[in-house]
């Protein structure tokens, strides 16, 4: 089963309802909840999911993060993920930690909007509509 990880842009498109993204972000992770692939993300991109629903949907906020934790895993970002970003050629440090943590994980597809940030990724690097219209 294809391992897919979900980066916050994403996350936050499904939780907040951001148009024209929202759609294929959900559609997507409805499939993960019908066990068509295995769902991940990392502890700083569901933090900052949560920073952002702090923000712009506080009411909502933890039942959101709940329903998103139902379908997503947490994968591990420890100290050699922080090193290897920091020593990285990614000009976005998140986006490096990002990756070497799904790689650590071994993601297949790394799922996002900012496709552009990903450059120096060895793993595919997909935004939910360019995803779907794979299958």
């Amino acid at each position: 089963m294809k391992r897919l990880f979900f980066d916050s842009d994403v996350m936050l498109d499904i939780t907040l309802m951001r148009e024209p993204f929202c759609l294929p972000a959900i559609n997507l992770i409805e499939l993960c909840y019908q066990n068509r692939f295995e769902a991940y993300t990392s502890s700083v991109a569901f933090v900052n999911t949560n920073y952002f629903l702090d923000k712009f949907a506080a009411a909502t906020r933890l039942q959101s993060l709940q329903r998103l934790r139902s379908a997503i895993s947490i994968i591990e970002v420890n100290e050699k993920t922080i090193d290897l970003a920091l020593n990285s050629d990614f000009t976005d440090f998140e986006d490096a930690i990002q990756f070497y943590a799904a790689s650590h994980a071994g993601i297949d597809v790394i799922i996002t909007r900012n496709t552009k940030d990903y450059k120096e990724s060895t793993i595919p690097v997909l935004t939910a509509e360019q995803f779907l219209r794979t299958l």
